[in-house]
């Protein structure tokens, strides 16, 4: 499994969005400033992004966009899962699949320990965790 430039960015658009909350709306010109990326790139993700109700726009020669949110309430496992899909190593066998007695031991002793452990660390982290936004003392602060 790898996470894809959409993920990534799509990760950075939603922490750039925390970390100027106080700002009613933010133009997508101005993160693509700030994050080095394309400004078509991150209208592709704040489209996917707003559709899954993470956050917001406001049209208008003033818009932007703003956290649909508050960051303590966006999980990163959340935002990965509506940009990348599932965060799976693996996929769970389908209804009536049946698979043989080595892939079903892998299965059984390395994906789904993996698949746990992956989707337990993605959805322990918030937005407001990676920005440093929140009381938790285990919180990072990332300059981006």
């Amino acid at each position: 499994m790898k996470i894809s430039t959409m993920g990534r960015y799509g990760i950075k658009l939603l922490i750039d969005l925390a970390e100027n909350k106080d700002k009613e709306h933010v133009t997508l010109k101005s993160i693509a400033e700030r994050q080095g990326v394309s400004v078509r790139y991150l209208e592709h993700i704040a489209i996917t992004l707003r559709r899954a109700g993470l956050i917001r726009s406001v049209k208008g020669s003033s818009g932007g966009y703003a956290l649909a949110k508050r960051p303590e309430e966006i999980c990163v496992g959340e935002a990965l899962r509506v940009l990348e899909g599932d965060m799976l190593i693996i996929d769970p066998l389908k209804e009536g699949e049946t698979e043989n007695k080595l892939h079903a031991c892998l299965r059984r002793v390395i994906f789904n320990p993996l698949n746990n452990a992956i989707a337990a660390e993605i959805d322990r982290e918030t937005i407001a965790g990676l920005t440093g936004t929140t009381d938790n003392s285990s919180s990072y602060m990332y300059f981006i």
